[in-house]
């Protein structure tokens, strides 16, 4: 079952916070563990024992690495089995059928289950951590279960890492405060994805269904613009709502995501874009592989592993991994000659940037190679038509409202705000706009589900 509505979000949120709130400490990490799995079996019940696998297998090898650190090899083999089964489990249901296509073999297409490309590197992360001796071994199988199934970040992230919410897992406090907090990062949130992603999402629908011969170069480019937009905050908006679900049970999520179309180069959209996902391949991919410590060439192979595998964590497909060795081409010529030229000129910067940033979009968007080869050619073509101008007619005030809300301009007149209660009404507006759009809109994807 695709989980594209919000309905039942609604529907659920209500009832857990109440009932989170009326249970007493000592059980609710029991109840929250079991909401979470609720929450996870209406969207996609048929897979809902990966779940228990994944609690079960690290679970028992980080305890079983705790309680055998003095012997010679029985830590690295459990840590061993924890990767090989995190990573076994995701290539089975996310990459089986993809090498099935390239070698001419007849493996099943599997469904992907709902945020396993998440949820396996939270766990495994875990049991490096504890061999590492970074972290404890979690005692406690409820408490780490309530860790791995965590409903808010559970589909779709932040990447949770056990350290960063180790202590709150024991300790948290709900608090009215903390809750008011909460709501209103979540709401942010909410209005991102309904208000905003949705929206723009239907302007890249409509010009996807224009046969790629017969867009104009400035449909094209408005495509890609309309693309990008959708992704930032479709995936932002569920993160905010993530980090503000999570701040209303009293636990603090990592941010995610930092204006990332204010930056002047990849070296700095990448510190800015999916920060969470970033700040894992470099502590359990770069770092390991020896990072920047042992000379320009042997940093480079590091970047470009590390690449590769992030084109193909997003989907088995030909264009994500050209996506991420395109990005990885980028990013080696910055490192070596160009950023500090960007960081002299800030308009040149920017311009580089948006040219750049579009043409990855454009590699992200399309699986069809050929199709994408098309779109690209569109986009270079100078095709003139006036199609775009039905396009600007329908869409402009939405592009205008992202190109604004993409940077940190509205935060700082929120911020600069001193009447609580003038922020209160701007909130409380953004969810009646939310609650009128679901309840008359059937358009309703959530893009990095399928990631």
């Amino acid at each position: 079952m695709v989980f594209s509505s919000l309905i039942f979000l609604f529907r659920f949120l209500p009832i857990a916070l109440l009932l989170l709130f009326l249970t007493p400490k000592k059980y609710q990490n029991l109840l929250l563990f079991a909401l979470s799995l609720l929450f996870y079996a209406w969207g996609e019940v048929r897979y809902i024992f990966i779940m228990f696998f994944s609690v079960v297998l690290d679970y028992s090898t980080s305890n079983l690495i705790e309680k055998n650190r003095d012997h010679p090899w029985f830590p690295k083999a459990m840590l061993m089995t924890s990767v090989v089964g995190n990573v076994g489990m995701l290539f089975f249901f996310k990459y089986m059928g993809f090498v099935g296509s390239i070698f001419s073999l007849d493996l099943p297409v599997l469904t992907l289950p709902l945020g396993i490309s998440f949820y396996t590197f939270q766990t495994m992360s875990y049991t490096i951590d504890v061999y590492r001796q970074k972290v404890k071994a979690e005692t406690n199988i409820i408490d780490f279960g309530a860790f791995v199934c965590l409903f808010p970040q559970l589909i779709a992230g932040p990447i949770v890492k056990y350290s960063q919410i180790a202590h709150e897992l024991k300790h948290r406090v709900m608090s009215l405060q903390s809750f008011e907090s909460g709501l209103k990062i979540f709401l942010l949130g909410l209005s991102s994805k309904v208000l905003l992603a949705n929206n723009i999402g239907m302007m890249w629908d409509d010009i996807q269904k224009i046969p790629v011969s017969q867009l104009s170069t400035v449909t094209a480019w408005l495509g890609t613009a309309a693309f990008g937009f959708q992704i930032y905050f479709d995936f932002s908006g569920y993160s905010l709502m993530a980090i503000g679900l999570g701040a209303m049970l009293g636990f603090s999520f990592p941010q995610n995501f930092n204006y990332p179309y204010i930056s002047k180069s990849m070296t700095e959209f990448w510190n800015r874009w999916h920060m969470t996902l970033g700040s894992w391949f470099k502590e359990y991919v770069y770092i390991p592989l020896g990072g920047n410590r042992k000379g320009i060439l042997r940093q480079i192979i590091n970047l470009l592993i590390v690449w590769f595998l992030t084109g193909f964590w997003h989907g088995a497909a030909f264009n994500f991994i050209l996506w991420g060795l395109y990005f990885f081409g980028l990013l080696v010529i910055e490192k070596i000659w160009l950023y500090r030229w960007l960081n002299q000129h800030p308009i040149a910067s920017r311009m580089y940037f948006v040219f750049f940033i579009l043409i990855g979009w454009v590699i992200f968007a399309i699986s069809d190679l050929q199709l994408l080869a098309q779109y690209l050619s569109a986009m270079f073509s100078l095709q003139s038509s006036t199609q775009w101008i039905y396009f600007i007619s329908n869409y402009g005030v939405i592009l205008l409202f992202c190109l604004i809300f993409s940077t940190d301009i509205p935060k700082k007149i929120v911020n600069s705000v001193t009447f609580p209660m003038v922020e209160a009404s701007m909130i409380t507006v953004l969810f009646l706009f939310c609650i009128a759009y679901l309840v008359d809109s059937s358009y309703n994807p959530f893009l990095y589900f399928r990631f």
